[in-house]
């Protein structure tokens, strides 16, 4: 967020290779600092979480059971299951 203005501010200053040089370690260390403040961070929130009780886990199985498909209805070729019926000829019906 801050890097390009950073650079920007920093390669206006006079030597090209030197303050070029110098804005890319400062950004670089301005990375390192947010990216460790981020795990410090995720570390604390992760310590403070209360846990899942057991029953919200049995729940949670429990549903998902009930979401899933049950494989002998999908399965046509399960024992004493019939087999789709080919197209054929269209069936007369009363009319």
């Amino acid at each position: 967020m801050f890097g390009p203005v950073l650079l920007a501010s920093l390669g206006e200053g006079g030597g090209a290779g030197g303050s070029a040089g110098l804005a890319a370690v400062v950004t670089v260390a301005a990375t390192a600092a947010v990216g460790a403040a981020l795990a410090l961070c995720a570390a604390f929130a992760a310590r403070c979480a209360r846990p899942v009780p057991p029953t919200r886990i049995r729940t949670a199985i429990r549903d998902r059971e009930q979401r899933t498909a049950f494989l002998p209805q999908r399965d046509p070729d399960a024992q004493g299951r019939s087999r789709p019926r080919a197209p054929g000829r269209p069936v007369l019906t009363a009319a």
